[in-house]
């Protein structure tokens, strides 16, 4: 029998007003060299002291300077006048019968986001936000009905991970025998916003999650989802060097300008002549095309021989995903026959064809369905069309 859902609603203190001190979430290992600097580390001890703050904030977990036992109680009190360990709020929690968690974020400004944390066997995966909102309008998407507010900085990128490890309990223990399991194993910058129109802070948030003496998750662990910003792809090879997946969703041009209208600027042969060269850029295995199945849209025989014509050539699996329904949207999730029938003209063609099995229904935390709860005011499938029309 599937356990109830669940909903918290989490009181936590509001962040007092701008302290002036730097918040250290978020900053890379230079940025964090620099700032110590100019706080009065000698230049010497710079490297030093930044591996032992990194190793307290990152690998334990500690938010109070005055915890950080190897450093001397006045270089503790330097730390805690200059600077500040700072995380987002958990305002709401709410627990699937499946398990998935969501968790409703609020960030500097009063302003909120979704961060999605989805168990499995054997892994955990953590879907984290990179804008407040959306400006690419993909009509079959939730989120993109929430105008875009701001991007988050790398902070709040970096903070929804380890608010997600607070929650979880998955911080070490100091003294206790080590664990080397991992509740979250995976990430995928598949939440709110585009990823690459906030390229700089995602980049540097990824340096600190993948630096292996602290939350240490390797690049092949996280996947970065992106509708088809060509210009940032090459940047993302050599900077991050992460996984790429690609929400593809279309075989025509005239069916994705409708569908993910940033096609309108780059179409499907811009994109995939950048997409060819991201596997030899980044040293990455494949990509993957996440296809959303709409009844009647882009599910047909036709469809899936096109999507193999047009990826030939490309290291590559297809995510089929089926579509997540919400309140108002324009479409309907294809039949499982017509998905199975799809995915078996991929596979056939010698492509991994994975179905995506929703998760997180319930709660309204599946792909596509998160929006903030202060921006749930529904829009008519007749005021999507007619935005994307």
């Amino acid at each position: 029998m599937n356990a109830p859902i669940t909903q918290d609603v989490l009181t936590l203190p509001r962040k007092l007003p701008d302290s002036g001190r730097v918040n250290i979430i978020g900053l890379t290992r230079d940025q964090l060299r620099e700032a110590l600097i100019d706080a009065g580390t000698p230049e010497k001890q710079a490297r030093m002291r930044v591996g032992q703050v990194w190793q307290w904030v990152y690998h334990w977990g500690v938010r109070d300077f005055a915890q950080m036992s190897n450093l001397a109680k006045d270089y503790r009190a330097l730390l805690a006048e200059k600077f500040e360990i700072v995380l987002p709020e958990i305002v709401t929690r709410q627990i699937s019968s499946d398990g998935t968690r969501k968790y409703l974020v609020r960030i500097a400004g009063g302003h909120e986001v979704e961060t999605v944390y989805i168990p499995e066997e054997g892994r955990g995966t953590l879907c984290v936000s990179s804008q407040v909102g959306c400006t690419l309008t993909c009509s079959f998407c939730h989120t993109g009905t929430q105008k875009l507010v701001r991007n988050l900085t790398a902070g709040e990128i970096v903070g929804q991970l380890m608010l997600a490890r607070d929650d979880l309990g998955e911080w070490p223990i100091p003294g206790a025998p080590k664990d080397e399991t991992r509740l979250v194993s995976n990430i995928v910058l598949m939440g709110m916003g585009e990823p690459l129109y906030n390229f700089d802070a995602v980049r540097d948030a990824m340096k600190v999650v993948m630096d292996n003496e602290g939350l240490s998750l390797s690049r092949r662990r996280i996947t970065l989802s992106t509708s088809g910003v060509v210009p940032e792809i090459a940047r993302t090879a050599e900077e991050i060097g992460c996984q790429l997946a690609v929400s593809f969703h279309a075989t025509t041009d005239e069916v994705r300008n409708v569908l993910v209208p940033i096609n309108k600027r780059w179409n499907i042969a811009t994109l995939l002549e950048a997409l060819r060269e991201y596997p030899r850029l980044s040293n990455s295995e494949r990509i993957t095309f996440e296809y959303v199945m709409l009844a009647g849209v882009n599910d047909s025989d036709e469809d899936a021989h096109r999507l193999v014509e047009l990826i030939r050539g490309i290291p590559a699996k297809i995510n089929l995903i089926p579509f997540n329904e919400w309140p108002g949207a324009p479409y309907k999730r294809s039949s499982n026959n017509r998905i199975h029938a799809f995915a078996d003209i991929i596979y056939k063609a010698g492509y991994a064809s994975p179905i995506r099995t929703p998760r997180g229904e319930d709660i309204m935390a599946a792909c596509g369905q998160l929006k903030s709860a202060t921006e749930r005011g529904r829009k008519s499938r007749a005021e999507i069309a007619a935005e994307v029309g």
